[in-house]
């Protein structure tokens, strides 16, 4: 369960870099929106399965109150999953 909540943290991680600089880039700046609504519906689906398993995972692996704060805030935080992979779950 583990390796998987790495994928959702990479797919989650990716979806949310595509969104923020490519798909909005293309609806603010050259007006052409078509993609933020299918990139930003995959990214939604991708962070409730990272929550979801982050909740799960959090007694599963014994994780701390704070430990598991700091998974679910860097889901909100560009790259945050990609460093919250290496300094938190790569321990795990």
């Amino acid at each position: 369960m583990l390796k998987t909540f790495k994928f959702i943290a990479l797919l989650e991680g990716l979806s949310l870099l595509v969104l923020l600089f490519i798909a909005m880039p293309l609806k603010y700046i050259w007006k052409q929106p078509e993609l933020v609504s299918q990139v930003g519906m995959a990214h939604g689906v991708l962070f409730i399965a990272y929550i979801i398993f982050a909740t799960v995972l959090k007694s599963d692996q014994k994780w701390s109150m704070k430990t598991y704060a700091l998974i679910c805030i860097a889901s909100i935080i560009p790259f945050g999953t990609f460093v919250m992979e290496k300094r938190v779950l790569s321990n795990a």
